[in-house]
């Protein structure tokens, strides 16, 4: 093991990373310049889990991540599927409140629910997290299939990936 002491130079290697490889199965990913349209298979499906919660900087970067993840996947033809679990249950609550400035996140988020993003809300998390009432007042259904929470096993049994922040 190599120790670097107080005052000592340290040198650095620098390298060129690699592009990453290129799919060449049809209809795989193709890495492409930014603005440029990527298209992946149409089969593909993917379900976020956005689990974080409001009250860290963490947490709103994990729900801003999941709203960019769900628009540039279905806008390159994924199937994508949305659950508000655990104190990621408070996001939603957040984002339908009128009080205050509209985050980039929940931007996101009316966009893809304008689009007909599919999405869960925890019926059980959003008890937990003291935000059931408001949510169900807004209109919102709780769903709560496997133990009072949202199946995950199910949409795996559908082809969905699962990805959770």
């Amino acid at each position: 093991m190599n120790l670097i002491r107080r005052g000592q130079p340290v040198s650095c290697v620098t390298a060129a990373i690699p592009a990453a490889p290129v799919l060449s199965a049809p209809g795989a990913v193709t890495h492409k310049m930014e603005g440029e349209q990527l298209a992946i298979d149409p089969t593909t499906r993917i379900l976020i889990i956005l689990q974080a919660g409001t009250e860290s900087h963490e947490g709103r970067a994990r729900a801003l991540h999941s709203m960019l993840y769900a628009k540039e996947l279905a806008a390159a033809g994924a199937t994508v599927r949305l659950v508000f679990d655990g104190a990621g249950t408070g996001w939603l609550a957040r984002w339908r409140r009128s009080d205050g400035p509209v985050s980039r996140a929940a931007e996101l988020f009316a966009e893809l629910k304008a689009d007909g993003l599919a999405y869960e809300v925890c019926d059980y998390c959003a008890g937990a997290f003291d935000v059931r009432e408001e949510l169900s007042e807004a209109g919102e259904a709780l769903t709560g299939s496997y133990m009072d929470h949202p199946s995950v096993a199910s949409h795996v049994a559908d082809g969905f990936q699962v990805w959770i922040l």
